[in-house]
């Protein structure tokens, strides 16, 4: 696949993190995981509309640039741009796991024996996101990662990982190096604890400042 629209792809899904609902998230990063750009382009368009996301002009851009080139439909897509597509982050994070998290969490255990001390990979992170207005129950883990490459085949594996582990819709950040973060994702950092670490340099790569 063509590294420039794979790393379009990705940061468009990173950008509707906590807009698209995970359940459909999950599944449309697993898509571009395995290379499914074709199925990818048929959905991800008609998915935004459906559930009435716009996009902002860089959004827009990174959508064409994506999914225009594997068929995704032009009429479709334009309709995604929107006038004034921000949208309020509408969820809370902290970084203290929710009581009915086991004492010996195997998913931070199952997480850390996979990406301590592997190449690519830089800090890892977690914060509980929770939507407001809801019980405790309801709070989910986001999982955190900077990388330097293969973003989307690691996104794939660990939503694969976290799905073995009981969550059916995984909410896996992996973070290139080089972007401006959304709001979602800045706020998720501030509110987190450390993981592990990759073999790549954390102090170059690190998340949040020592």
């Amino acid at each position: 696949m063509d590294p420039d629209i794979e790393d379009s792809c990705h940061e468009l899904l990173l950008r509707l993190a906590g807009r698209l609902p995970d359940r459909l998230l999950w599944r449309f990063r697993d898509w571009l995981g395995e290379g499914s750009m074709g199925t990818l382009a048929r959905t991800l368009p008609k998915t935004l509309l459906k559930h009435r996301i716009d996009l902002d002009q860089s959004e827009y851009r990174l959508l064409v640039a994506g999914l225009i080139p594997h068929g995704a439909d032009w009429h479709e897509v334009s309709s995604t741009l929107g006038v004034d597509a921000s949208a309020e982050n509408r969820y809370t994070f902290t970084t203290g796991a929710p009581d009915w998290v086991n004492t010996v969490d195997s998913v931070s255990v199952v997480v850390h024996a996979t990406l301590r001390g592997r190449p690519d990979v830089g800090e890892v992170r977690e914060s509980w996101r929770h939507d407001r207005g809801t019980a405790e129950e309801e709070a989910k883990r986001v999982l955190l990662v900077t990388a330097t490459s293969g973003l989307p085949r690691l996104t794939g594996e660990l939503q694969r990982v976290l799905r073995v582990l009981g969550d059916e819709a995984p909410s896996v950040e992996v973070l290139p190096t080089q972007v401006e973060l959304p709001a979602y994702h800045q706020a998720a950092l501030a509110n987190s604890r450390f993981v592990c670490v990759g073999a790549v340099d954390a102090g170059h790569h690190r998340l949040v400042p020592a």
